[in-house]
């Protein structure tokens, strides 16, 4: 959409102000924020234009004017100008992350945390497991009598464990019996292979035993399901409540952001890499098309994808806002590389 100088100056500025204030914007206050260089009138002239265009609305009968979702996606596309982020913001977060051998899911909910608290949004962090990663190895640690620890070691570098009471006495040769088993039956598969009905099929082979070892092996499986399935961390929903316009229908919004499923499908959405903005009906979700979502995909070395995003109001700051999201994406794929990779 072209438009010229001056009302390319006085949407960005409507946009400006909306966002910092919340409330719509009149063409005297643009015109003083503009220094005066142009007149309220010739500015209302071009504010009515710009509302023809659908650029603008009039969300009641005052002179102000607020961007509508196509205003803001032409802020954004063609306008704003992304500002760094400064040098102390950027020393405090590097500072938050350096430490040595991080707990990878620890890493991720902090990230989402210090991102939300940061952006007064909700926030969150997602990895996404790749279909050739396998597992290296199954652990089996006797801890008690009648307990054990199921450790799943998979390629990627990640570990996950269970604790499981038993209905019968832990020995020596127990446990040697499902570490062989395991290592010949589900080590060197990938996790997209270990299904229910594998995991059904070789059970079958226990024989006498099934009933007894059908536990553990559930465990197993449970496991192997957590770890493809990826990480993920939602922090600062109950953020977006301080949003008059996203208050009002905060019971099916909120619902909405705690679901996994809901925010999957959004990553999904966006573009494989990079930096991706939904604003306002851009959003697939009724729930979500009062809000904007900002979703920034980095890669984990060879080892798998991330994602960190924000859910906020549709005027929310996307010049400060896009950088910083950008920042923790570049660290928490530096970071996780690192970790996997070290």
């Amino acid at each position: 959409m072209e438009l010229d100088e001056r009302k390319r100056r006085i949407l960005s500025v409507i946009a400006e102000l909306y966002t910092q204030t919340g409330e719509p914007v009149g063409s005297k206050v643009v015109s003083l924020y503009l220094n005066s260089a142009y007149s309220p009138a010739t500015i209302r002239n071009d504010m009515a234009v710009l509302f023809e265009l659908g650029l603008l609305e009039q969300p009641h009968t005052s002179a102000g004017r607020v961007p509508s979702h196509l205003g803001y996606r032409v802020f954004v596309d063609d306008l704003m100008q992304v500002r760094p982020v400064n040098g102390q913001l950027r020393d405090s977060i590097e500072a938050m992350f350096n430490i040595r051998d991080p707990d990878p899911d620890k890493l991720l909910e902090d990230a989402a945390k210090a991102l939300s608290e940061i952006t007064g949004c909700a926030a969150f962090t997602a990895t996404r497991t790749p279909d050739s990663v396998t597992v290296r190895r199954v652990e089996i640690i006797p801890s008690g009598e009648n307990t054990l620890v199921i450790m799943v070691m998979t390629s990627n570098g990640v570990i996950r464990s269970k604790v499981r009471r038993t209905g019968f006495r832990v020995t020596a040769e127990v446990v040697e019996f499902l570490r062989a088993f395991c290592a010949g039956k589900i080590a060197g598969l990938t996790l997209r292979d270990i299904s229910l009905r594998y995991m059904s099929t070789i059970t079958v082979e226990l024989g006498e035993y099934s009933r007894v070892f059908t536990p553990l092996l559930a465990a197993v499986l449970e496991l192997c399901s957590e770890i493809y399935a990826g990480q993920y961390y939602m922090e600062g929903g109950i953020k977006l409540l301080q949003y008059p316009e996203l208050a009002r229908n905060a019971g099916e919004l909120l619902g909405h952001v705690w679901e996994r499923e809901n925010i999957q499908r959004l990553i999904d959405q966006a573009q494989r890499t990079g930096t991706t903005i939904f604003i306002g009906k851009e959003n697939q979700s009724q729930e979500m098309q009062n809000c904007s979502a900002i979703v920034s995909k980095y890669g984990i070395g060879g080892r798998g994808s991330g994602a960190i995003g924000l859910i906020g109001p549709i005027r929310m700051d996307y010049a400060a806002m896009v950088a910083e999201t950008e920042y923790f994406a570049r660290l928490m794929g530096e970071l996780l590389t690192e970790i996997y990779d070290g």
